[in-house]
């Protein structure tokens, strides 16, 4: 694109800020068209010339240099109509990296072009789980999901945040339905004090075996990256306790974390109580960097409110780091799980969890389930990841059920 021609767009967008402006190059003269929308951009600083007074304005803009005339347009956001403010957000979005290498923090972007900004993933997955029949067997499914993702910002202070999710079963046409899944409210009360209401993600432990999913309730957090104490009261929403325990209803619990990282460690303490009795689990968890490219990670649950006091474990390593902006990055692991009913409640961050819900099913005779589990990421292209895991050597305790081998692997996109 001509420098003259994207000048002209972005005078588009400033139309009525300024009333009047002399003129500053001397390659650019009053009989020109674009004279007026060059003259204003650079009375208002937007635009800038070259050292010898010169504008050059037939001379193709590069990326980088868009970038910094969206910046500047940026700080000027608050002078904009809804119209101008809206394409200023495309624009944005469209030039994110070098906002971001010229200084312009991505997280802030939001604030600066309105109140709301969208985002989202998508995936496409197959996966394998037990039968129904409980004879050990894989059965397959193919299905997608996509989310999208409103983020609002009400104050410097604070946001709030809406999710709609469609899933898409292929092998039933009339599986598919779109729901919002999620909402919630942030408010940051102080520089390291701030709590958020609502329906929200909750992730606990290490490598996320107790618990990924969503907690309906409020969450306060205390403290900095190194360490962080979070005190929660609610639901936890994909929990089988009710199962468990022949009841009707999900008890509230109460919730605290103690976690953070320092140089090469992940760490953090746990305490789930929740309400009716019968289920107290404390969990530790720890993840260490060996290399720069290998880790180690373990996480440890007890349940010390039902009999025997189950617990739940899981160890392993892996190998390299993922990065969504880099294409070829991968990462590799390995782990060892091992759980008792009642210490596993349902809601786990792995696809192949075909042995642990097991646990979680009053109709079978599965006390204890213990199994490798293998997995792998690579990023195909920017935003574009592959995933795969591999759930095999299946045992258990009180049944002498033969379970298969189960796998998954899926294609995952964030924009």
């Amino acid at each position: 694109m001509k420098k003259i021609l994207a000048l002209a767009a972005a005078a588009a967008l400033t139309a009525g800020v300024s009333a009047y402006a002399a003129n500053p190059f001397s390659d650019v003269s009053t009989d020109d068209w674009a004279y007026q929308a060059v003259s204003d951009l650079s009375d208002q600083g937007v635009v800038e010339g070259y050292p010898d007074g010169t504008f050059k304005g037939e001379r193709n803009i590069t990326r980088y240099e868009l970038a910094q005339i969206i910046a500047r347009l940026m700080a000027k956001e608050d002078q904009l109509n809804a119209e101008q403010r809206a394409t200023l957000d495309k624009l944005a979005g469209e030039y994110a990296d070098e906002l971001a290498n010229l200084g312009v923090r991505v997280s802030n972007l939001e604030k600066k072009v309105g109140n709301i900004a969208w985002s989202g993933n998508a995936r496409m997955r197959f996966n394998q789980g037990y039968d129904e029949d409980k004879k050990g067997d894989a059965t397959d499914s193919w299905n997608g999901r996509m989310k999208i993702i409103a983020h609002a910002t009400v104050n410097d202070t604070t946001y709030a945040e809406g999710r709609f999710v469609t899933n898409m079963d292929f092998k039933d046409a009339d599986s598919a339905g779109t729901s919002m899944d999620e909402i919630i409210v942030h408010h940051q009360l102080a520089d390291k004090l701030g709590v958020t209401l609502g329906r929200q993600d909750l992730y606990i432990g290490q490598s996320g075996i107790y618990y990924d999913d969503e907690f309906d309730g409020a969450i306060a957090n205390y403290g900095t990256d190194k360490l962080t104490l979070d005190l929660g009261y609610g639901r936890f929403d994909a929990q089988d306790y009710a199962k468990l325990n022949k009841k009707d209803s999900k008890p509230e619990a109460f919730l605290a974390r103690l976690h953070g990282a320092d140089k090469s460690l992940s760490y953090e303490l746990n305490y789930i109580d929740y309400a009716g009795g019968r289920n107290t689990v404390w969990g530790a968890g720890l993840t260490a960097g060996v290399t720069s490219d290998i880790d180690v990670f373990g996480d440890y649950f007890k349940n010390t409110d039902a009999k025997g006091d189950p617990a739940m474990w899981t160890a392993g390593a892996a190998y390299g780091h993922t990065n969504w902006k880099k294409p070829g990055s991968f990462r590799i692991g390995a782990q060892y799980i091992n759980a008792e009913k009642n210490a596993y409640l349902g809601g786990t961050t792995y696809t192949v969890s075909g042995p642990l819900e097991l646990l979680v099913d009053n109709d079978t005779n599965v006390t204890r389930a213990k199994y490798w589990l293998a997995t792998a990421d690579v990023i195909l292209q920017k935003n574009v990841k592959l995933h795969g895991e591999y759930g095999f050597h299946v045992k258990t305790d009180g049944t002498d059920t033969d379970y298969d081998d189960l796998y998954t692997v899926s294609l995952n996109y964030i924009f």
